[in-house]
This record gives structure tokens, C-alpha cells and sequence, in this order.
């Protein structure tokens, strides 16, 4: 019902290879960053990113963004999320046209290439459907972090 009346949005694993152990609990979002933070109490921009769930909310906010980019062009957006049981995970995998584009979030103004570890990690399990991937952050710089992975400002979604 409420995935139905687009207050939550359900992420589902990707699963590319059906013998790895992945995660496959689906992710739930709200789809109001701002009733998300009400009822959690947060009641400022400081305090919401300060706190325990800052991170959740930027990716929830990063994920609005990416979904509001294909619905604008009236297109239907394949994002998924890629976790592994030993602990890999990226925020969003989203498909399209034939590719598959990780994005990851971080909640941090310095991206640092360790933060691209992931990115590149599955980018070699998924193989050639993988294009270059993204590490979404707080602060204000676009650089490359890694071969393949840019790390892109938030403000440049």
C-alpha cells in the first residue's frame, strides 16, 4: 500500500550471480526526506546531518534525486541495491539502457579513493554491463577517485 502510494520507495537487490551469497532483504525509503526527518525528530539541517541517521538520509535524498531525474523524462527507473554477506554494499545500482551505473553515498565532504573500493569491486564481479560508477557526496569537488569511479557533489546530481 504504501510503495503503491509512492510514500516509500523499495529497493531490491541486484543479483548478477545467482551462486554468491548476496542480501536479498529489499531496502524501504521514505519518499519525503522531510516527514522522514519529522518523525524522527530531527528538526534542523545541522541536527539531521549531525546525527545517527545523516547517512541514511542523505542516501535517501540521493535515491529522490536519481528517481525524480527518470520519472521527469517518463521513463520507469530500475534502481536496485548490491550487498554481499560479507559486508560489500552499494547504495544504488541503476539500470539503464543496458548498463548498470553503482552509486554510492557517502555523507562526506572529503571523498577519499578508498571510497571506491566497492565501486571497483563490482565492477569486476558484474563485468562489461557496468559502466562508470559515482560516489555521491556532501561537499563541493568532482574528481576521479578511481579508474572508473567519479566522485560528483551532490549539487551535481
Amino acid at each position: 500500500m504504501l510503495e503503491a502510494t509512492f510514500q516509500v520507495i523499495v529497493l531490491r537487490p541486484y543479483v548478477a550471480n545467482t551462486g554468491k551469497r548476496l542480501v536479498k532483504t529489499p531496502k524501504v525509503y521514505f519518499s519525503d526526506t522531510g516527514m522522514l526527518c519529522h518523525l524522527t525528530g530531527l528538526r534542523d539541517a545541522d541536527h539531521a546531518a549531525a546525527g545517527p541517521l545523516g547517512g541514511a538520509i542523505f542516501e535517501t535524498a540521493v535515491l529522490l534525486e536519481v528517481v525524480k531525474a527518470f520519472v521527469n523524462r517518463g521513463e520507469e527507473p530500475q534502481i536496485y541495491f548490491w550487498r554481499t554477506s560479507a559486508g560489500d554494499e552499494i547504495d544504488l545500482i541503476v539500470e539503464a539502457q543496458g548498463k548498470l551505473i553503482p552509486i554510492e553515498v557517502k555523507l562526506s565532504s572529503t571523498p577519499r579513493p578508498a571510497m571506491a573500493n566497492t565501486i571497483q569491486r563490482f565492477r569486476q564481479e558484474a563485468g562489461s554491463r557496468v559502466s562508470a560508477g559515482f560516489l555521491v557526496h556532501s561537499g563541493d569537488i568532482t574528481l576521479p577517485l578511481a579508474p572508473g569511479v567519479l566522485a560528483l557533489p551532490f549539487g551535481e546530481l
